[in-house]
């Protein structure tokens, strides 16, 4: 049986789609139905029931899947540590957003450098880092949304607090008025953001308010460590993951406006693709970040 078959059948498998397949196989959708139908036809069984959207295995489908998937990863794995083995550093590409890999992710990982791992980081929002992730071009992501489909498979790694905040200037301003809402909040400051749909401060207003912020960004700079300096240095409010800036809250550099009894919170998830963390140094350094994450 042709391993190109099997290798498009396992992918159509884990996507659940023809058209997310080739999109990961880099193959038009008509080779990877024409590669399916190729095999079925070897096999004399159908392998997928196809719906309005995507496709469903038949238990025929189901099965071959699971008894080929691990020989076809257990192939990516002997080609890359072969790959590997010239310089004896087997590499791990992770990606996820900026702040997160620099901040809590890349010093968390440190260790196993000594133990022979390499690392190469990119950063993204989540729909690019699962993407990337999706067509091979990551090894380990993180990200704020969980993936859906059989492809990917995540796992909680933390939950991140939200605060609002502004310089001791504009706090002193506002006084008690921080309390009477949201819209008047931003009535009078302007907004500090990483993107004109103001995602942090909708999110932090949606939950705490109940309500949509009525304005629009006064900074917008896509990451969080420029958000934070900005509105240190006075330009306005923003809402930052307390990590971020608990520093400066402890330094009086940022002033937080409201301490709400539930505050907003954002959960991270650590994907993979399905299957991969039979290869080991995935599997290590997946673990070692969930280890790392009970004190964050």
């Amino acid at each position: 049986m042709d391993l190109a078959l099997l290798r498009t059948f396992v992918t159509v498998h884990r996507a659940g789609s023809f058209t997310r397949a080739a999109a990961l196989l880099g193959l038009s959708q008509p080779a990877v139905t024409g590669q399916i139908r190729t095999l079925e036809k070897q096999l004399g069984r159908p392998l997928f029931l196809r719906q309005a959207r995507g496709v469903t295995p038949t238990t025929i489908g189901d099965e071959l899947a699971h008894r080929a998937a691990p020989h076809l990863d257990a192939l990516v794995e002997i080609t890359e540590t072969g790959l590997d083995e010239e310089s004896g550093v087997r590499t791990l590409h992770l990606a996820g957003p900026p702040e997160f890999v620099s901040l809590r992710a890349l010093p968390a990982l440190t260790p196993l450098i000594s133990q022979g791992l390499g690392l190469r980081a990119s950063f993204g929002n989540a729909e690019e880092t699962l993407e990337g992730l999706a067509a091979g071009h990551h090894d380990l992501a993180i990200a704020a949304a969980r993936p859906r489909g059989e492809l990917l498979t995540a796992t909680p790694l933390c939950d991140e607090e939200h605060v609002l905040v502004a310089s001791p200037r504009w706090a002193a301003r506002l006084g008690p008025g921080v309390l009477r809402g949201g819209h008047v909040v931003l009535a009078q400051l302007p907004v500090v953001e990483v993107h004109e749909s103001l995602p942090f401060v909708s999110r932090y207003w949606a939950a705490v308010f109940d309500s949509r912020p009525a304005a629009a960004g006064a900074v917008i700079v896509p990451d969080l460590r420029a958000v934070l300096e900005t509105a240190a240095s006075g330009a306005g409010l923003a809402v930052l993951p307390r990590y971020l800036c608990e520093g400066e809250l402890r330094s009086g550099r940022l002033v937080a406006l409201l301490d709400p009894p539930v505050p907003p919170l954002r959960t991270y998830f650590l994907v993979v693709r399905t299957g991969t963390l039979a290869l080991p140094h995935i599997a290590r350094a997946h673990e070692w970040l969930l280890r790392a994450a009970v004190d964050w």
